[in-house]
């Protein structure tokens, strides 16, 4: 009786042990997938998505669009006039129908060459600056020569847009197409606006920026186009004959 007790004991208690570990281990799998529940969605992805980079708004690396605005060529590399070189002289259609070349400019002692256009946010910034560079050196001697020497495959660089722009803005001075192209890439401008003066011998004498800030010419500390004509004026050579163009590429035509 004893022995038949102590068997159905034993029985007893192997069978609470098996039903203990049966449910630690269903318990051990519920945990499991609450924890899946929260690291994951039904589809198998993580909540927060599968997005690589910054989020959204977070700093962009690199450089902005669009490039920076300076030469990065120098003169050797471009192949136009150095200083010191004569230019040649051209013949190019005005916005009034005149056709003009350095010899016709009556009275001249130096030339403000600048390659200019209609779009350029820097040309634009400029223009007021070459209106008041005209007014106050041409009656001395040195015209500003304006030269558009985008490709009028763009309408908005086209001939007519340039009558209509000098119009709009009361250009004093001339304002010539280069048509096909061909005399910017000689004098080696390569920006809007890129600027050359030259003697009265045509011989280049300074090349590059119109002055030290393109976007406040109320902060403008050094005007070098200004400073070489006044050298010039005074029998001397411009203390500053080279600086970077800061402008728009010129835009070649795409034939």
């Amino acid at each position: 009786m004893r022995r038949i007790t102590a068997v159905l004991s034993m029985i007893a208690m192997c069978t609470i042990v098996l039903v203990s570990c049966k449910d630690k281990e269903n318990h051990k799998n519920d945990t499991a997938l609450e924890q899946g529940d929260h690291k994951h969605r039904p589809d198998g992805k993580h909540p927060d998505g599968d997005r690589k980079g910054p989020p959204h708004g977070g700093d962009r690396k690199g450089p902005p669009k669009g490039g920076s605005p300076e030469q990065t060529k120098t003169l050797e590399e471009i192949g136009g006039y150095n200083i010191g070189d004569v230019a040649t002289d051209f013949s190019l259609k005005n916005v009034d129908g005149a056709m003009v070349s350095l010899a016709s400019i009556k009275d001249a002692k130096g030339y403000i060459v600048t390659f200019t256009c209609n779009e350029c946010p820097f040309a634009k910034l400029y223009e007021d600056r070459l209106i008041a560079l005209h007014n106050t050196y041409a009656p001395q001697g040195y015209a500003v020569i304006a030269i558009n020497p985008n490709s009028p495959e763009n309408e908005k660089e086209g001939y007519a847009a340039m009558q209509a722009r000098a119009k709009e803005k009361g250009f004093p001075f001339v304002y010539l197409v280069d048509e096909g192209q061909k005399i910017y890439p000689q004098y080696g401008a390569v920006r809007t606006p890129h600027v050359f003066v030259l003697d009265k011998d045509r011989k280049v004498q300074y090349i590059g920026a119109i002055d030290d800030n393109s976007k406040s010419p109320e902060d403008v500390k050094v005007k070098y186009v200004e400073d070489a004509i006044k050298a010039l004026e005074a029998g001397k050579k411009p203390t500053i004959t080279l600086t970077k163009a800061i402008g728009c590429p010129v835009k070649a035509n795409r034939g």
